[in-house]
């Protein structure tokens, strides 16, 4: 499958764009998007050794003044101390809101410099630029920036859509293996929320084949879901399937479980506990765990059922006295359900129990 685009149609509206060997074509992509203007090029210290140059040259040869600015690799630097470091780096190199910034990195890099770029002068364009199988198919679109506080997962951040996506596929080919199965715990959630088709496709394997379709699909999907409720205020946080838990999970274990295990487990403990609890129209936490399993990942945890609710209660998705689940009642067919805060680590428990 060659590279596609697939719009999102926000305002600002703007393309994502995926498919293998697109790097070359970098800068004069977004040279037709931006403009001729500086562009702060914000990396990590994994992606910076094996990507940042190319990018960077990519850019120049159409006329980008850049800079570059790395970043410690890891969800442990993503706080304000980080951002704080992104916002003096472009102060310091004097860029006004005529520039851009350029996010080059997984959905940690991602968040933050979207972030940097959403408050620095008050807002200066930005674009990403995923190397990575989860920021590809997720962080990248929609426009959520943030950073983690010491009390939770992105606690401060700002709704800013990027001016563009470039997701060249050619970057997945240096991804360790847990790392591009951490991304697919965001396809086999997509394929939940989705449908019958892609939630196959991650059941037979298939994904690795068919990358580019797979990534466009899944950002179709999401970039539909945007376009009805970009500030999340209905539809959108269904596509926080299994990330209650999940962000719990990560808080548990100190951020030494990334997101998409984190991410994983979650979805298993909710379609488990949907179950127990009778949420369901069919039968689908054994599909879902079966589909986690047979991609590298976790549907559970061992973190007490306790624990992982006190982690709950700082979710973004807490309201007063009740959090909001989502709950997948059928493939293809997932609601909120808003529950009393007192009910969660029963509900986290039922998710929890021993699976035969």
């Amino acid at each position: 499958m060659n590279a596609v685009s697939i719009p999102v149609r926000t305002r600002p509206a703007y393309q994502v764009q995926v498919g293998p060997g697109l790097l070359p074509d970098f800068g004069r992509i977004l040279r037709d998007t931006l403009g001729h203007c500086r562009a702060a090029v914000v990396t990590d210290s994994v992606v910076g050794p094996l990507y940042l140059d190319a990018v960077r040259e990519s850019l120049q040869s159409a006329g980008f003044r850049t800079v570059p600015h790395t970043v410690p690799a890891g969800e442990a630097h993503k706080n304000l101390s980080t951002l704080g470091g992104i916002l003096e780096f472009l102060a310091r190199e004097r860029l006004t809101r005529s520039d851009a910034l350029v996010a080059l990195g997984g959905g940690v890099v991602g968040d933050m410099a979207g972030f940097a770029a959403a408050v620095y002068l008050r807002g200066i364009r930005y674009a990403q630029i995923p190397t990575t199988l989860l920021s590809a198919v997720d962080s990248s679109v929609g426009g959520k920036t943030a950073v983690d506080l010491r009390a939770g997962k992105n606690l401060a951040g700002a709704f800013a859509q990027p001016a563009a996506v470039l997701c060249d596929t050619d970057f997945l080919r240096t991804l360790p293996p847990e790392t591009f199965a951490d991304g697919m715990a965001e396809v086999v959630k997509t394929g939940v929320l989705s449908g019958e088709s892609l939630l196959s496709m991650c059941e037979a394997g298939e994904v690795a084949a068919h990358e580019t379709e797979v990534i466009a699909r899944c950002v179709a999907y999401k970039a539909g879901v945007v376009e009805r409720d970009e500030r999340e205020q209905n539809e959108r946080r269904l596509l926080n399937l299994g990330h209650t838990v999940g962000h719990a999970v990560e808080k548990c274990s100190g951020y030494t479980i990334p997101h998409g295990h984190a991410v994983a487990a979650g979805l298993g403990v909710i379609a488990r506990a949907a179950e127990a609890f009778g949420w369901t129209a069919e039968p689908v936490a054994a599909r879902i765990c079966g589909c986690l399993a047979a991609n590298g990942l976790p549907c559970g945890t061992d973190f007490p059922p306790e624990a992982l609710s006190e982690a709950a209660l700082s979710d973004k998705k807490r309201a007063g006295d009740t959090v909001t689940l989502v709950i997948p009642e059928r493939v293809g067919g997932c609601v909120l359900r808003a529950v009393p805060v007192a009910e969660l680590p029963d509900i986290i428990r039922a998710g929890c129990a021993p699976w035969t």
